[in-house]
């Protein structure tokens, strides 16, 4: 016992003021807690920074030495804890112990407060090894809490491994999932960059129905830069059986990537008949910076055979500062 109260007293007031574990010896049952300074699931919010600073030099001990501690803060339900469950999250983390994994699967299922659970899915995130990646399958899966579920998927996102991959693609064809999480999940495959993936959300893409879902998939193939992205676009912004929202789409996101050919889009522009569809293709050409993008809005509007679409060629030729515009704009204007 003499031990135990030394290692207390050389610690004191650090680890001692975070875990609020109460101190009573056999040989001297009469002496109170307080008079170590330290009191049972402490309420009051005094000494906070003094505690953080606690929890900081956890990161100077040996795993064996930290965890019990750990484990005794984020036990801690009092109205000021939360603080430090926070923090002590963040320093299980950093332990190389194998009860790293439960413990922040633990506090993810069943801390009070979201953001603590949202923290332990965070590091998750950055515990590498199939244990944390099951952990977050479970996580996802059996959680009812929707933030939680998204940081679950953002975090798998960040594992290199294929089990991680395979959930993120599971998941976005639960057709019973929450739509908005199926679109969280698109996003972060279309981000992890491999072109493994996006060609599974361009086969995934004709076998969806959910027009958001489609969207996701438009916009992941317009961020990521693996090869044939821009044709995919194109192909969907020529597809009669797509509906004109979703071309739209297509072409507007095919103009902004950084191999997208102009000539590819006046192509498109050439094979539609739909006004509107069209609209969008003189909208994209505006907005590159080419000079064949000016080339072929002058040319729309000298050969297009619709008034309106004419107009608009000529309106955002008028926001250009190409100089052959002003000449072009006064041979318009002489006619």
């Amino acid at each position: 016992m003499q031990t135990m109260r030394a290692f207390i007293m050389r610690l004191f007031p650090v680890v001692a003021v975070v875990a609020g574990i109460a101190v009573t010896t056999a040989a001297r049952t009469d002496v109170p807690a307080s008079v170590w300074g330290i009191t049972v699931q402490d309420t009051t919010c005094e000494d906070m920074e003094l505690r953080v600073a606690a929890l900081n030099a956890l990161l100077q001990m040996d795993a064996e030495r930290a965890m019990p501690l750990l484990r005794q803060v984020l036990d801690r339900r009092d109205r000021c804890s939360a603080r430090l469950r926070r923090k002590a999250v963040f320093v299980v983390a950093q332990q190389h112990s194998d009860e790293t994994v439960d413990l922040l699967l633990r506090v993810a299922r069943t801390d009070p407060e979201s953001d603590v659970r949202r923290q332990a899915i965070f590091w998750l995130s950055q515990v590498s090894g199939e244990e944390a990646v099951a952990a977050l399958d479970s996580i996802l899966l059996q959680s009812e809490d929707r933030a939680v579920q998204e940081r679950a998927i953002f975090a798998l996102a960040q594992h290199e491994s294929p089990r991680a991959d395979g959930i993120l693609r599971d998941f976005v064809e639960r057709v019973a999932a929450p739509e908005e999480l199926r679109e969280k999940a698109i996003f972060w495959l279309g981000n992890r960059g491999s072109s493994e993936d996006q060609e599974y959300l361009r086969e995934l893409y004709g076998r969806l129905e959910s027009e958001r879902l489609k969207e996701k998939i438009i916009f992941s193939a317009s961020q990521s830069a693996a090869v044939g992205g821009t044709d995919w676009l194109l192909d969907l912004a020529r597809n009669p059986n797509e509906s004109a929202g979703l071309r739209k789409k297509a072409i507007f996101w095919a103009a902004q990537r950084e191999e997208f050919m102009v000539a590819g889009l006046r192509a498109v522009y050439d094979d539609m008949a739909e006004p509107e569809l069209k609209k969008q293709v003189i909208f994209a050409l505006s907005q590159r910076h080419e000079s064949e993008a000016v080339d072929e809005l002058m040319q729309i509007a000298r050969t297009e055979s619709d008034p309106d679409l004419r107009r608009r060629a000529i309106f955002w030729l008028g926001q250009s500062k190409d100089p052959r515009v002003t000449d072009f704009l006064l041979e318009i204007i002489n006619r």
